[in-house]
């Protein structure tokens, strides 16, 4: 029997841009926009003046909001990197994976190399590595062990690299073996709240554009990729359905699951905080007169963000602490980037009110699950203030209206480290809505660095 690498493979060479639908191009141009608004978001983040000390070496590429050109690896990862620091990038629930963050890092950098990808082969490789990677989760029967928005979006990139160049199928195979050999991304970055977390995202795209180049030069593959005795399932995940998924190819085109992310933290964070602006539209919360905050979440929400609240909080560890998540929302009825600073993660009183925060976990049985989530919210004097979210914020069931979209764009634009011209967001916004007529995508990467 073939690995159902074989069928990716297959599904990433035969589909034609003419074979995707138009809600899917739709959605292919909305999180293009959108990740690089978050990897300009990040371009401030922390350690990325360090990162970029670490890579000065000369090369073609360029890395977003910054005003430096590297080897084209190296700004895959720095570009990797930022578009995750901040998590703010999009994700599929379903799959719990980043789906465009290695896959964009890996095609500008790519594109500053070879020129050449106009906006109708990126938004061809976009939907087709999202398919792939998103499969890849949707497959799985067990919980994270490694990180899967690293892992499955080294997949996304290579087949989005291999969509750009037109590889054959020996071509792809080989890299998608390559790329395999090199996957890393441990979970524990993310139980500690490391910012190593990113940094993964980062190696995943280094190593997705290395396999790439590997396998144009020649060099083998594996046979067993995915199912083989030490393939993807039973090794970097437990347990996977892979061959369920593989009927839903071509039919079901992942990248229209994709879920916004309305706030700078984890997505596993976004439940808890929908629900609470919710009652605060319903009810007039007042947060000096929270007793405390119960939020029953399912045990995946739980791990990733019920990490307890402390006094020297880490930024990237405030961004995945939902006691903190919860009570910025509570205090200030939003979440924006600068609540994730110094100054604003060890303010007294949102540290006081997060600890009136309790996280449990719900008697949901599906390990991957991030809803539903309960919140109720007790207040001094004896009422209690309760919403039950199925369905999350961002999620194409509840989507952000495309104004939010633009204004979260906007303010992502305005936080690029090289400071970047107004005028020219409100460009990047045309070029991008007709991507189509793009001739060269390096005219996106121009904007976006200035």
């Amino acid at each position: 029997m073939q690995d159902a690498i074989e069928a990716f493979a297959d599904h990433v060479i035969g589909t034609e841009f003419d074979h995707i639908p138009e809600v899917a191009i739709q959605a292919a141009k909305t999180y293009i926009l959108d990740t690089f608004g978050v990897g300009l978001a990040g371009s401030t983040g922390p350690y990325v003046p360090e990162m970029l000390k670490a890579y000065q070496t000369a090369g073609p590429a360029r890395v977003l909001g910054q005003r430096v050109a590297m080897a084209p690896a190296d700004a895959a990862l720095l570009n990797g990197y930022q578009i995750h620091n901040s998590e703010f990038d999009c994700v599929h629930e379903e799959a719990v994976i980043h789906t465009m963050t290695v896959l964009l890092s890996v095609l500008l950098a790519d594109a500053d190399r070879r020129g050449g990808i106009d906006g109708t082969a990126l938004i061809r490789g976009a939907v087709l590595g999202v398919d792939v990677a998103c499969n890849l989760g949707v497959a799985c029967t067990t919980g994270l062990q490694f990180f899967r928005p690293a892992t499955a979006g080294t997949f996304a990139a290579i087949a989005a690299v291999g969509a750009v160049r037109n590889y054959d199928r020996d071509m792809l195979l080989r890299a998608f073996a390559l790329g395999y050999s090199q996957l890393c991304g441990t979970m524990q970055a993310h139980t500690e709240g490391s910012p190593l977390l990113a940094l993964q995202i980062g190696f995943a795209a280094r190593n997705a554009l290395t396999a790439c180049d590997l396998a144009e030069h020649g060099l083998p593959g594996l046979q067993g990729v995915l199912e083989g005795p030490f393939g993807f399932y039973g090794l970097y995940e437990k347990a996977g359905d892979i061959r369920a998924v593989l009927p839903t190819l071509g039919k079901v085109w992942r990248i229209t699951e994709v879920a916004h992310k309305p706030f700078p933290s984890g997505r596993a964070t976004h439940g808890i905080v929908d629900a609470i602006q919710e009652l605060q539209r319903e009810h007039d919360i007042e947060a000096a007169a929270i007793e405390r905050v119960e939020a029953r979440v399912p045990s995946l929400i739980n791990h990733l963000v019920g990490r307890p609240v402390h006094d020297q909080m880490e930024i990237n560890y405030a961004r995945l602490n939902g006691q903190y998540a919860a009570s910025v929302m509570l205090r200030h009825r939003f979440i924006s980037l600068g609540d994730f600073t110094i100054k604003a993660i060890r303010t007294p009183e949102t540290i006081a009110l997060a600890r009136k925060v309790n996280i449990s976990v719900n008697d949901n049985p599906d390990p991957n699950a991030l809803s539903p989530v309960e919140v109720d919210i007790h207040m001094v004097g004896g009422a209690v203030h309760a919403k039950r979210v199925e369905t999350v914020y961002g999620n194409p069931a509840k989507p952000m209206t495309r104004d939010a979209h633009l204004t979260k764009f906007r303010h992502n634009w305005a936080a690029a480290a090289c400071g970047l011209k107004e005028v020219d967001a409100e460009v990047m916004i045309a070029r991008v809505d007709t991507l189509e007529t793009v001739p060269d995508i390096r005219e996106l990467i121009d904007l976006a660095t200035g």
